[in-house]
C-alpha cells in the first residue's frame, strides 16, 4: 500500500493539556504509537497524519474517538463497542454531568483507549 493514514482524535477542551483526564491519556498513547509505526509505514511508502479536532462542549458524546481514514476504530476491531460512563473531568470542563465515550473490548473498559487497540486499528487500515 502506498498512500496516506490520516489518523483523526477528537476530543472537548483546548489541547491534549487543555482536556479531559482521559481524553489528554489517549492523546499521548495515540502520540506514542503514531512516532513507533511511522517509520515501518514510511518504508511502505505510507504517509501518517494526524489531526486534532477540538470539539465544543456539545458535542461532548464525540469527544475521545478516535478516527482512521474517517473509520472510526471501535468499527475497525470487531470485538470493540462504545460505552458512554460517567466522566468528572468533562464534568468539570463542561461545568455539567458528563458522560464520555469508553471503548469496551475482551470485557474490559477503556476510559484512555489503550496502544493496542490504536496499534490494531491502524494496521487493519493499512494492511493490504
Amino acid at each position: 500500500m502506498s498512500g496516506t493514514l490520516v489518523v483523526e482524535w477528537r476530543h472537548i477542551g483546548e489541547s491534549v493539556d487543555g482536556t479531559c483526564v482521559r481524553c489528554a491519556a489517549t492523546g499521548r498513547t495515540l502520540a506514542e504509537v503514531v512516532d513507533a509505526i511511522r517509520p515501518a509505514l514510511s518504508a511502505r511508502r505510507v504517509r501518517v497524519r494526524v489531526v486534532e479536532t477540538v470539539l465544543p462542549d456539545e458535542r461532548i458524546a464525540e469527544s475521545n474517538m478516535i478516527l482512521f481514514n474517517g473509520v472510526p476504530l471501535e468499527d475497525l476491531i470487531d470485538e470493540a463497542r462504545v460505552e458512554m460512563t460517567p466522566c468528572a473531568s468533562c464534568s468539570c470542563i463542561t461545568g455539567t454531568d458528563a458522560i464520555c465515550r469508553a471503548i469496551v473490548c475482551g470485557g474490559e473498559t477503556h476510559e484512555e483507549i489503550p496502544a493496542d487497540l490504536i496499534l490494531k486499528a491502524a494496521l487493519k487500515v493499512v494492511e493490504p
